[in-house]
């Protein structure tokens, strides 16, 4: 069973009552606002074999119950029709993750991808192989369901995550000798590759341990002692901050702060002035782009 939550709900139901679930509960939206044509039937049933994909398919040797499919959505705006079968696009992809008793959930992931050309034809079947390159619209889709679940693992237990951003990392190496972009270093410094080389790099490891450190120890504990829970987060983001001295323009840093800047501010925002005075300082140094949203912390009461 994957992410105990201490002492789980799952003992109280009987096994025949049990029901098992994918890993993702993802939900897709295919959108085409500058492509001029009569015909769209193709998008929407792009959604549909996408939203099939990424959610009917087996990503884990684990078991999932139904309430702990992880969150996500994807968003992809197909801004031209290239050929009949082929199109350039952007994908948003966003993940979250539950905090324990509470009903909030807290953005894992939150990325834009500029970089998505693929073929597609009408009622295709969407295939996708962990040892082959054969289409960058299910490569590109697999990579970010790999990388989600990773982030998802690692919030739970310290690298947890590490068996699916290698997944992640295999699915950039198959695809160096594609046509299509985003998959290699010399490309660009935030790309697909860049995203998972940096969770395989020992360098993040700090990073990693913050993203565990923040939500199970502080987020997950914020609902019985906020004030423990967000001294721990404080302790998170010293970790974040070492990693920003030694990789100062990571990519991850980058979005690390993009999933969290807002939820941050929130955090902060019931805690005492000298409190507030040091963490503010520490997000400035780290974070100097969100600068003045962190000034909204000092603003509240």
């Amino acid at each position: 069973m994957k992410r105990q939550l201490n002492t789980i709900l799952v003992f109280s139901l009987l096994l025949s009552r049990i029901s098992f679930a994918q890993e993702l509960n993802c939900s897709v939206q295919v959108i085409s606002p500058q492509i001029q044509s009569s015909d769209k039937k193709i998008f929407e049933t792009l959604q549909t074999a996408i939203n099939e994909f990424m959610n009917n398919r087996k990503w884990t040797g684990d078991q999932f119950l139904s309430q702990e499919r992880i969150e996500c959505s994807i968003l992809i705006n197909v801004s031209e029709r290239v050929s009949s079968d082929e199109f350039k696009a952007t994908i948003q992809v966003q993940a979250r993750r539950p905090v324990y008793h509470s009903s909030y959930s807290s953005s894992l992931f939150n990325y834009l991808d500029q970089e998505y050309q693929f073929r597609y034809l009408e009622y295709q079947p969407l295939e996708f192989s962990e040892q082959t390159f054969s289409s960058n619209l299910t490569s590109v889709l697999a990579f970010y369901a790999y990388f989600i679940i990773g982030l998802d693992y690692d919030s739970f237990s310290p690298e947890g995550g590490t068996v699916f951003f290698q997944k992640a990392m295999n699915t950039v190496n198959n695809a160096q000798n594609a046509s299509e972009k985003g998959w290699k270093a010399f490309e660009g410094s935030r790309n697909r590759y860049w995203l998972a080389e940096n969770e395989m790099n020992m360098q993040f490891k700090n990073l990693r341990q913050a993203l565990y450190k923040y939500h199970r120890i502080g987020m997950d504990g914020m609902a019985q002692n906020p004030d423990n829970g967000r001294r721990e987060i404080t302790e998170a983001l010293e970790l974040v901050r070492k990693n920003y001295k030694e990789k100062p323009g990571a990519l991850m840093i980058q979005l690390f702060f993009n999933a969290k800047a807002d939820e941050i501010v929130n955090i902060y925002s019931q805690a005492m002035p000298d409190e507030k005075a040091k963490i503010i300082n520490l997000l400035n140094e780290v974070d100097p782009t969100g600068a003045q949203k962190y000034q909204k912390i000092l603003r509240s009461q």
